[in-house]
């Protein structure tokens, strides 16, 4: 199982990132969770300058934006894959 988690203050931005993932996973045999990462301290600890960040397997695929869903998919894969 992917663990996904989401690096932010809970903005609509980070709202937002956790929507696309979710639709861009639903409809893929790839079991995941997503997890909110809402402290300061625990976000700095990824070197996320700035938010949303995505974090798949304790590894940061992206941060300030948010990835086109096919772009998730990908990433999913990959981890799952591994």
């Amino acid at each position: 199982m992917l663990t996904i988690k989401i690096l932010g203050s809970g903005c609509a931005n980070c709202k937002r990132l956790e929507q696309e993932v979710r639709a861009a996973l639903e409809n893929t045999n790839i079991p995941f969770e997503v997890v909110k990462v809402t402290d300061y301290t625990d976000i700095v600890a990824y070197n996320v300058m700035a938010t949303p960040g995505l974090v798949i397997n304790e590894t940061l695929v992206s941060a300030g934006r948010i990835p086109k869903r096919p772009q998730i998919v990908e990433w999913a894969q990959q981890f799952a894959a591994s």
